[in-house]
């Protein structure tokens, strides 16, 4: 049965949470302080973590920091709960982890469905040849990423977004075409979400001055490419 850890101090809301998402057939537990988060999910293992932005003691910011140092941790879909509703604090949660965010007051139908949404687009890949472009190589039967020898480690919005590209390279892919195979169609997301999350996944991939091999081609897209040479 799938597991959801539920992060949030207001007991009404987790109580609303829990029924709705046992009634969809969802196990679930839930944390009200933030100091006993990390811990808590080390001994669940939950599939998904809801986690409120405003904790006590500890921001829902620092958590996700947390859960994505952490290996066991670092592939488990997140979704922000949060009052706060300006892009750059959607930006910020995104840009420290989450794979998707929403605001307070919100819709608990529309949560459900992005639960569903999240939950598909990180399920096991279908076991198929390993994918490689230039020296990265993803090997699905690991879900593991590598760049030359060194492993490369991605959250699950990551995983996918170098899936899609690494499926057709040197092909630029709009930033629509990205929400809808990495997203789904059924949900909205703002383009910009994929902005931050090429971002977190160049960070990923581009250490101690390997070469970008993700080409942003404005106003259209990104694409895997192998660099320009200077002539």
């Amino acid at each position: 049965m799938t597991r959801i850890l539920i992060v949030e101090d207001e007991a009404a809301l987790v109580t609303l949470l829990k029924y709705n998402l046992e009634k969809q057939g969802y196990e679930t537990s839930s944390v009200m302080e933030g100091k006993d988060v990390l811990q808590t999910a080390l001994s669940e293992k939950p599939d998904l973590i809801l986690l409120d932005w405003m904790m006590p003691n500890v921001s829902g910011i620092d958590l996700c920091r947390e859960i994505r140092k952490s290996y066991e941790l670092r592939q488990t879909p997140i979704i922000m709960l949060t009052a706060r509703g300006d892009e750059a604090d959607k930006v910020k949660g995104l840009s420290v982890g989450a794979d998707d965010y929403m605001t307070k007051p919100f819709s608990v139908p529309e949560l459900m469905a992005r639960i569903t949404a999240l939950l598909r687009r990180v399920a096991p890949v279908p076991v198929h040849e390993n994918l490689s472009f230039a020296d990265i190589t993803m090997d699905f039967s690991q879900r593991r990423v590598m760049r030359g020898e060194r492993n490369v480690h991605l959250g699950p919005t990551e995983f996918r977004l170098l899936q899609f590209l690494m499926e057709k390279p040197g092909h630029v892919l709009s930033r629509e075409a990205l929400l809808k195979s990495v997203w789904g169609g059924s949900i909205y997301v703002e383009l910009r979400t994929v902005d931050v999350h090429i971002r977190r996944l160049r960070r990923a991939l581009n250490k101690d001055g390997e070469a970008d091999l993700i080409r942003t081609v404005r106003s259209a897209g990104y694409a895997l490419d192998y660099p320009v040479s200077a002539e």
